[in-house]
């Protein structure tokens, strides 16, 4: 019988649909149990997580028998794919699923951030009336800068035109024909720097995305623009966006993912209520609409993989499995 464990948590109608004879194990916080997971997961064919299990090499070289790993999300910074591929594990992550979720949170933050709602508000709430000593922005006419231009950034893009932001992307991995067909101008790193007032980042974590913005890039920014992280956290120095803020070099913040999860308290110390920032617990692309499309498209697709005939025989052919790794796309078809 195919065994197949969930370590966080899922959309239950969805579970439902999972094959009638698969085995399942559903326990939504076995990822913070490492001594479980070690002990127990050479048991199991296929592996349903979201981004808090760390299926390293150590942990997946214990998985005797693993053939499916469904990542529900897109990130894929906690599995060691390299490993996954050279192993014969399928990794299969729930691409565009939560790309409305997440593009609404963008332009969410960026009209709070621009109308400074968390300051006024706290003032407000706190018997001031700050109704002219804070000075407020519109989102109309501002420039957007786009960092990385896939799935939730085209969703990005089609909620901001209705806002008449003027829109710009870098993705060195995007054609200019694929840029000018959404009417989006391809632009340097160094141009975004320059020309935008809204930074919004859409790529993973990698060895070239790794700090990405830092102190460097920080004083380049020309127009004190807003930052929106709801990517992956290490994309930026958070010390240095820090410094960033309080030398006035950007004009306010929202993170929705963090170098640590949950927030390092050393970063949230920094924080008051009279800052202009926004801090959520990596829930961007958590909603109950999003939820629910990521968890029935992962069990779709594990019901559909492991369902496949001679699935635990499948062997590597000229060095690759016979189906898409998805992982080995370009960051730009990823998010």
């Amino acid at each position: 019988m195919i065994k197949i464990l969930i370590t966080e948590f899922l959309n239950k109608e969805a579970l439902k649909n999972l094959h009638q004879d698969f085995k399942i194990t559903y326990r939504s916080e076995s990822w913070s149990d490492k001594d479980y997971l070690e002990n127990e997961i050479h048991n199991f064919d296929g592996i349903i997580v979201r981004n808090k299990t760390k299926l390293d090499k150590f942990l997946l070289e214990k998985a005797l028998k693993l053939k499916f790993i469904g990542r529900l999300g897109v990130g894929l910074d906690n599995i060691d794919t390299e490993y996954c591929k050279n192993n014969n594990i399928f990794v299969q992550p729930a691409t565009g699923m939560n790309a409305d979720s997440v593009a609404e949170y963008v332009i969410n933050s960026s009209l709070t951030l621009l109308k400074k709602t968390t300051i006024v508000n706290a003032q407000t709430q706190n018997g001031k009336w700050p109704r002219t000593t804070i000075n407020t922005m519109e989102i109309n006419g501002k420039t957007l800068g786009l960092i990385g231009f896939g799935n939730i950034s085209k969703k990005v893009l089609k909620l901001a035109n209705a806002f008449d932001v003027s829109t710009i992307t870098f993705d060195p991995y995007v054609s200019l024909e694929e840029t000018n067909s959404h009417n989006v101008r391809r632009v340097s790193f160094e141009e975004i720097l320059n020309f935008a007032d809204i930074i919004s980042i859409h790529v993973p974590l990698n060895n070239e995305t790794k700090y990405m913005f830092n102190n460097e890039s920080f004083i380049k920014m020309k127009k004190k623009p807003i930052i929106i992280n709801s990517s992956r956290g290490g994309i930026i120095n958070e010390t240095d966006l820090l410094n960033a803020y309080f030398n006035n070099n950007i004009s306010g913040f929202a993170l929705d993912v963090f170098e640590s999860e949950p927030v390092n308290e050393t970063f949230l110390s920094n924080i008051t209520n009279e800052m202009n920032c926004i801090l959520t617990p990596h829930n961007a692309g958590v909603t109950e609409e999003s939820n629910e499309r990521v968890s029935k498209f992962i069990i779709k697709k594990t019901n559909e993989f492991l369902k496949m005939p001679n699935v635990q025989n499948m062997l590597i052919h000229d060095g690759v499995l016979p189906l898409i790794f998805f992982y080995q796309l370009p960051y730009h078809q990823l998010l």
